[in-house]
């Protein structure tokens, strides 16, 4: 079964955010596990706003592309590099070294603690 950290946040889409300032935003394990081997992330340009609940980008697997959904709004500062180079790292590290970008954020959109999200998507809270 997936792991859903108990010390981060979670959108409904699958997102999670890590509470810092300025905030990381990433996928969960369980939206990583459902999409396969990811191959290639299309992330929100360093300086971008993004609003909570609306497409920034998207996850490319082998079997689909889903769109990937800001939890937070704000200004995006910084793209995670490796992640962008090396994709597998959000099957192999979703909550570590495949983080997606982070933020500086203004307003925060509907989070689910880990409890919540494991609820309704499965997955062990750790």
């Amino acid at each position: 079964m997936s792991k859903v950290l108990s010390t981060l946040r979670y959108s409904a889409e699958h997102e999670w955010v890590d509470g810092s300032t300025p905030t990381k935003v990433g996928i969960t394990q369980v939206a990583a596990d459902a999409l396969g081997d990811v191959v290639y992330v299309d992330l929100p340009e360093a300086g971008t706003t993004i609003t909570a609940g609306d497409t920034c980008g998207e996850v490319e697997s082998t079997k689909s592309v889903s769109d990937l959904y800001a939890p937070v709004t704000g200004t995006v500062l910084e793209l995670n590099q490796e992640a962008i180079d090396n994709p597998a790292l959000l099957n192999e590290d979703p909550y570590g070294n495949g983080w997606l970008f982070t933020v500086e954020v203004s307003e925060e959109g509907p989070l689910l603690s880990a409890a919540d999200y494991a609820s309704a998507n499965g997955g062990d809270v750790e």
